[in-house]
């Protein structure tokens, strides 16, 4: 086990990528289901796709007391849900952003700097007495700049959530939306050959 790897206190998660339709209350829908079914939601992230018709969303959720495949097969009841698959296992590239605005009064302004430039993040805005810190990488890598930032004084943080992509040619859904926006057909995204 890794020096700092508590594998026995960490909370059971996996990550689901849904592709849904880019409709209104589709989120509605989906925070609806994991409400009214009781699931827990580590965090959830949606955005557009490289198909302006479809959003995708990132979903991590703690599988501690509810499965994996219990989650996925509700998701795809829903109606504008085109496709879930739990990426947890497969070979993926997971990154989280935050955004951090710390007390930084212009004696201390140089430590603070060393630090960004050790976690390879960025200084977005200065102001007379603070800066945002914007820091992109494993969740691993934002609790400990999280942790280094607290004693000059962390006045406001905001988080996105994990974000996660299957590495290579791994997930392509096996569904495209027919030309008037109407449910998705499923096709063959590659065909055989």
């Amino acid at each position: 086990m890794p020096p700092g790897d508590d594998s026995s206190t960490r909370k059971s998660t996996h990550i689901l990528v849904a592709l849904v339709e880019n409709k209104p209350g589709v989120l509605n829908r989906v925070a609806s289901l994991f409400r009214r079914r009781s699931f827990n939601i580590e965090s959830l992230t949606v955005g557009h796709t490289e198909s302006p018709d479809i959003s995708r969303m990132t979903i991590v959720v703690d599988t501690s007391k509810t499965s994996a495949a219990l989650v996925e097969k509700n998701l795809n009841k829903l109606i504008n849900v085109i496709d879930v698959q739990d990426v947890t296992h497969a070979p993926i590239v997971v990154r989280d952003l935050a955004l951090i605005k710390v007390t930084a009064p212009a004696e201390r302004r140089a430590e603070i700097m060393q630090l960004v430039d050790i976690f390879r993040a960025k200084i977005v805005d200065v102001y007379a007495e603070s800066v945002i810190v914007e820091v992109t990488g494993p969740e691993a890598k934002i609790d400990s700049m999280v942790e280094l930032l607290h004693p000059f004084g962390i006045i406001e943080m905001v988080r996105t959530g994990r974000v996660a992509m299957v590495r290579g040619s791994g997930y392509r859904a096996p569904y495209v939306l027919s030309d008037n926006g109407t449910n998705g057909v499923r096709v063959n995204p590659t065909p055989n050959l």
